[in-house]
């Protein structure tokens, strides 16, 4: 019983797993645009009130957006790779001796010659989902994702608003409680916290330096505030002064 459990549950984690990458992406795009909607709102002076508003518009419409997008990439790549299968069954059908030769050449770039490569050639036209599949694979190039386009867009949404909530927390805390802490400090640390993590992650989902992975997640937030900041108070200043 104990090893069904444990099998279970290694399933599952090897699941998640799948679309950490989806998490991720999700995540960093999620506190980025929600943190450079809070700093442009807390740039113009807006009240709490508005910029939280303003932050769960962002988060629930961006994050639907965005969900809805990666669902539709992920699924039209699936489209592309049907239809292209579909193509080399139509070919193995209609031209079987060019399809065999084409075979022949990818097995012969290889390394394989005379009966050796025959042999190999045989096996694998002998059979015509092996053959499409050796034709999609070295000739075409193209690999199935076995990850579900429905999925993909849950993790993206659920990662999106998830870590895009944490730029508001603060304000949502203190919209409620009234206390006199310094919201935009905490809102930012908060946050900046929140890079780290998630660039941290990215840097399993990319295979890459954990320190450039963070430092790279984290600037990149921290720049995108700055700027919506700067707008912000300009385009408060201008209005004033237009008034």
């Amino acid at each position: 019983m104990d090893e069904i459990n444990i099998h279970q549950e290694s399933t599952t984690f090897a699941s998640i797993q799948n679309y950490l990458r989806e998490f991720v992406y999700g995540g960093i795009d999620g506190a980025v645009t929600t943190f450079a909607v809070v700093a442009g709102a807390y740039g113009a002076n807006l009240e709490p009130a508005i910029i939280i508003i303003l932050g769960f518009a962002n988060l629930f419409a961006d994050g639907f957006s965005m969900s809805v997008g990666a669902y539709l990439s992920a699924k039209s790549e699936k489209e592309h790779y049907k239809k292209h299968r579909n193509i080399e069954y139509w070919e193995i059908e209609t031209i079987p001796e060019i399809e065999r030769k084409e075979v022949e050449d990818i097995y012969r770039n290889k390394g394989f010659e005379g009966k050796l490569l025959q042999d190999v050639v045989d096996v694998i036209v002998s059979d015509k989902d092996r053959w499409v599949d050796e034709m999609m694979k070295n000739e075409l190039e193209m690999i199935p994702d076995s990850k579900s386009p429905f999925k993909i867009g849950l993790a993206t949404l659920i990662s999106f608003i998830v870590v895009g909530f944490i730029p508001l927390v603060v304000y949502v805390y203190d919209f409620f409680e009234e206390t006199t802490i310094d919201t935009f400090f905490w809102t930012s640390t908060f946050t900046c916290i929140a890079f780290v993590v998630i660039g941290w992650l990215k840097s399993f989902v990319n295979q890459t330096n954990i320190l450039k992975s963070v430092s790279e997640t984290l600037v990149l937030g921290i720049v995108a505030a700055l700027v919506a900041y700067y707008v912000g108070d300009f385009l408060e200043n201008l209005l004033v002064n237009a008034q």
